[in-house]
């Protein structure tokens, strides 16, 4: 099959730090053309792949710190589309400005919904012309039901991800640092169980305000510590030695990938119980979902009843590139069935 990747041009494949669809748009990318198909990724310049790679952006948006990337996101998804006539299907990973623009396109249009949309993107789901799923259950809520595919949950690389029963006392907050993600819960929550939170995250523009509202004066260098942004190696260490990954949300998150990640390596989650994280975390079992943060307190107590190896377990089970790769074949086949 011949197979178009669109990735947001906003960080390179795979990140070198923070970024989510960027790094389960690498490990699609490169498991497919593992299993024979023809692919080509539309990414950033310097990104890294198995696939024909074909890129508008010298370098990731982030990277330029561009006052508006819109023009660059609307050259990076038109060349796609130009190109369209060369493939079976185009899978979407961009949001909403492919979305727009699928009417051009001269093959099948799937696209990935991994974040909410605009609000004021009614316009695009009203004229959208191709397919689309949700990377959870949860996050099908309040889309539409015309051209819905299903379900399919990101991978992650299971086996990169260092597994370990040995504990620290540590707890984890690893993420982008914003007020949707639950920072200053998780430094509450610590200093509530007078246990150590080590917070590593990258701070984008718009968050760091909130930052240095309510985080900054919170970092005592002791208990509450930042860390910065972590890259690939730095997390991993870091989930592994954790005694839990910390996931206060307060917004309905599509999927957590940090979750996945943290499970991998036989580190127990404490999520509220928004968006993703029922699904993700089985409750009692790969760690506690929780409704408030006296909740959390609570559950902190319980996580030696959580056997680490449950944990990675369930992430095999259910989050594995295999999984993730398979799910995506047997939709690109609905598609291209009618």
């Amino acid at each position: 099959m011949r197979i178009a990747l669109l990735s947001p041009p906003w960080e390179r494949v795979p990140p070198r730090a923070y970024g989510g669809i960027e790094s389960v748009v690498s490990l699609l990318a490169d498991e497919l053309v593992n299993r024979g198909h023809a692919v080509t990724l539309y990414a950033t310049a310097d990104s890294e792949t198995r696939a024909r790679l074909r890129a508008v952006c010298s370098e990731p948006l982030r990277a330029t710190r561009v006052e508006d990337p819109v023009p660059s996101q609307l050259v990076h998804a038109t060349r796609a589309l130009a190109e369209s006539a060369e493939f079976d299907l185009l899978h979407n990973h961009g949001g909403e400005i492919p979305m727009a623009l699928a009417r051009v396109s001269r093959c099948p249009f799937l696209t990935t919904i991994h974040g909410p949309l605009p609000p004021d993107a009614a316009i695009i789901w009203d004229h959208y012309a191709g397919w689309f799923n949700t990377i959870s259950q949860a996050s099908k809520a309040d889309l539409p039901s015309r051209n819905y595919l299903g379900v399919v949950y990101n991978g992650i690389d299971v086996d990169s991800f260092p597994f370990a029963t040995e504990k620290d006392d540590y707890l984890l907050f690893l993420g982008r640092i914003s007020a949707e993600k639950g920072t200053k819960e998780a430094i509450e929550v610590a200093r509530r169980v007078g246990r150590r939170l080590l917070i590593a995250g990258k701070i984008d523009r718009v968050d760091r305000e909130y930052y240095r509202r309510e985080v900054e004066p919170r970092v005592d260098g002791h208990l509450i510590q930042y860390l910065g942004e972590a890259d690939g190696p730095r997390k991993r260490e870091l989930y592994r030695h954790a005694y839990c990954l910390l996931h206060p949300i307060t917004w309905p998150e599509p999927f957590g990938l940090v979750m996945a990640e943290a499970m991998a390596c036989g580190t127990p989650v404490v999520g509220i119980r928004l968006g993703s994280v029922p699904e993700v975390v089985a409750d009692g079992e790969t760690g506690y979902v929780v409704d408030t943060l006296d909740e959390m307190v609570s559950a902190i107590g319980r996580l030696q009843d959580i056997d680490p190896s449950r944990c990675r377990a369930r992430v095999a089970e259910r989050f594995s590139i295999q999984h993730m790769v398979d799910g995506y074949e047997s939709l690109y086949q609905k598609v291209l069935d009618g």
